[in-house]
């Protein structure tokens, strides 16, 4: 490198003198061209030329050998960092080499303590086995049993516990919106029948009803399909009939047949179908009225006119219509006290019962009737969802709907609302009792307050606390499923534990 840098330097060298010598030649020329007085002049001029061009070719030649000295010393430098980096990386390379060879004993070592500890665990698990006489799936099957069990009744208890606490809570709440919306209700109790009587001006009236050979009260019964019963009463006959409406159709007709007097199968025909439009247009009155007065609007006309035919109807000796605006009223005031919109939720009260204006020809639930009913003349899916689920047919989803199961409780499980048979009553209260015995571990069973509690006692040796409430969900489930009641039944199991010692 350094002799290419000379051989560079004097070729420049070379280059300057030729072009100094070149300047001299021409300035020589030009010198001998003019005259002869300009001779001497000519040649110290070329004499200065010549001599400052040797100069510029010195320094030049200077330079070039300082650059390329500074150059040297460069490219010295640069192979000293070079030469510098190969140790290290040769360093670092060596220390890997030993790095991994240490790794790789290490291994070894880790390989053959695991063979060990296995070796050591399969001893000790053979031992165990030996010992216990199980192995060790039948012993992780027998812990994992008994985990299981533990767990089940710690569940049970924490279950129970805050079952108590939430049921505490929302009994104590309920109770009080439920107590003031009652108190903020009159109703009248019930005194509904399936026989109506139709009061005679004289005995003379009766031959004239049933007519020669039984022909008009023939004809009667079979227009208005209600069953007419002439007897011993004095001034009265019986008109019976398990559809109520057409039992008052039949009594307005017959109260328009004695007062006109003159009965015969044709002027029956006319009063009948002149008491079926009056009955008609009461059903429409009463819808009205139970609208203004529950305060709800923009009924269909065809939804108006089934509610207004509940008037005629009853439950358990309740008037249907009376325990919907009964309802309607309750649901409004329980929505006020938890903060809901009391309008949406009388709507769906008034018309929960909707479907049981519908006779036994319509098959199915009255609560699914009467949703299907609702979603034809357009109420809107929170109405028909408490139609539908007020009777649990479909699961609960809304505050409406909880509401409105709540109001229908109320309604129909408050003192003198409603009235059964003494046969059913009889049945139900031992149907309860049967219920409970199932279970094993009860003792007695008591029906109490007309059946709306029931008291079960049971071993306490035989059955724990948390048993107990097993037993009572159980029951509670069976009755729901097996019974039909109105209002609701309280299940309370009792279980009492006696220490005895004698002193002597």
């Amino acid at each position: 490198m350094n002799e290419l840098g000379l051989v560079a330097a004097l070729i420049l060298a070379l280059a300057v003198c030729a072009v100094a010598g070149a300047a001299a030649v021409l300035a020589w020329r030009r010198s001998a061209a003019a005259s002869e007085r300009g001779a001497e002049a000519a040649r110290r001029d070329a004499e200065r030329i010549r001599s400052a061009a040797e100069e510029h070719a010195s320094r030049t030649l200077r330079d070039a050998e300082r650059r390329l000295a500074a150059r040297d010393d460069e490219v010295e430098r640069r192979e000293a960092r070079v030469a510098e980096r190969e140790r290290r990386l040769d360093a670092d390379a060596r220390r890997s080499e030993a790095e991994r060879a240490r790794a790789d004993s290490r291994s070894a070592e880790l390989a053959e303590w695991e063979a060990r500890l296995s070796g050591v665990a399969d001893e000790r698990r053979a031992v165990l086995e030996s010992a216990a006489s199980l192995t060790a799936a039948d012993a992780r099957r027998e812990l994992v049993a008994a985990v299981e069990e533990q767990a089940k009744r710690e569940a049970a208890l924490l279950v129970r516990d805050l079952e108590r606490e939430a049921r505490a809570e929302g009994e104590e709440r309920a109770r009080r919106i439920i107590t003031l919306a009652v108190q903020r209700l009159a109703s009248a109790q019930t005194s509904e029948s399936v026989v109506s009587v139709v009061q005679l001006p004289n005995d003379e009236m009766k031959g004239r009803i049933i007519g020669r050979e039984g022909r008009n009260i023939r004809a009667f019964e079979m227009a208005t399909g209600v069953d007419l019963i002439v007897d011993d009463t004095p001034g009265a006959v019986l008109l019976s009939c398990f559809d109520p409406v057409r039992r008052e159709v039949g009594r307005i007709a017959l109260e328009k047949l004695v007062l006109d007097g003159r009965i015969q199968p044709q002027r029956i025909e006319e009063f009948h179908e002149s008491a079926r439009a009056e009955v008609d247009r009461t059903c429409v009155r009463a819808g009205e009225d139970a609208l203004v007065e529950t305060g709800v609007t923009d009924m269909h006309p065809e939804l108006l006119t089934l509610l207004g035919r509940l008037r005629f109807r009853t439950s358990y000796g309740q008037n249907v219509l009376a325990h919907l605006v009964e309802s309607a009223h309750l649901a409004g005031m329980m929505a006020s006290e938890l903060g809901v919109e009391p309008g949406l939720v009388k709507r769906c009260a008034l018309l929960h019962d909707i479907g049981k204006a519908l006779t036994h020809e319509v098959a199915g639930s009255h609560a699914l009737i009467g949703a299907e009913i609702a979603r034809r003349y357009g109420e809107s899916d929170d109405v028909v969802h408490a139609i539908e689920a007020h009777h649990n047919e479909v699961e609960v989803r809304t505050v409406e709907a909880v509401l409105t199961q709540a109001a229908d409780a109320i309604s129909g499980g408050r003192p003198g609302a409603r009235r059964e048979s003494l046969d059913a009553y009889v049945e139900r209260l031992q149907r309860l009792e049967r219920i409970a015995l199932d279970h094993r571990g009860v003792r007695k069973v008591f029906a109490m307050q007309a059946g709306r509690e029931v008291r079960v006692m049971v071993e306490p040796d035989t059955v724990d606390d948390v048993q107990a409430q097993v037993i009572a969900r159980d029951i509670a489930k069976r009755v729901e499923e097996e019974l039909t009641y109105p209002g609701r039944i309280r299940i309370t199991v009792i279980r009492e534990s006696r220490a005895t010692e004698t002193a002597r």
